[in-house]
């Protein structure tokens, strides 16, 4: 019964569609199957929040500003937030100076009128009284601003952990 249901479904797919079902091509080995072989999980490839969480590490690990700065300070003194911060900010440099080349975004003085038809619109803020287009050829510089010239990061721990929890064994 199985043979005559198979013959008048192959005669009418031929008859109406031009081809042989693929079940019964496949059944009486008139095709080859192909097995699809499962693919390996994709690596996941680093975005930009990887990179975020690597430079907070670094500062972490090489000037504890992640614990600076989730630190509640009103209880402190101005003295010693500034020790802190003088400490803080020293560290924080020589790694950013390590791992990254900063350039100013503009290299002028600032409070001098600066033209911004050499710069890319996205790497310029404009402050008060700005044009209804959101564009002007210049005005004073109040900030350099700063670009990322090379970036030169060590391998991303994985798990996004910023800095192991430190456990003294006595």
């Amino acid at each position: 019964m199985n043979r005559i249901s198979l013959a008048f479904r192959s005669f009418f797919a031929i008859l109406f569609r031009g081809t042989l079902p693929s079940d019964v091509a496949q059944a009486f080995g008139y095709s080859k199957v192909v097995p699809i072989k499962p693919s390996a999980s994709p690596k996941p490839q680093a975005g930009p929040a990887d990179g975020a969480v690597q430079i907070l590490s670094i500062l972490q690990r090489d000037a504890r500003l992640v614990d600076f700065l989730m630190e509640d300070i009103s209880g402190y003194s101005d003295e010693q937030v500034g020790a802190a911060v003088r400490n803080v900010q020293e560290q924080s440099r020589q790694s950013i100076e390590r791992y990254l080349r900063l350039q100013p975004v503009i290299d002028g003085v600032e409070g001098t009128f600066t033209r911004t038809d050499a710069v890319e619109a996205d790497a310029v803020k404009f402050l008060g009284n700005v044009p209804p287009s959101g564009k002007a050829p210049g005005g004073l510089l109040r900030h350099k601003g700063w670009k990322a010239e090379k970036v030169d990061l060590p391998a991303a721990s994985p798990g996004g952990v910023l800095a192991p929890a430190e456990i003294e064994i006595e």
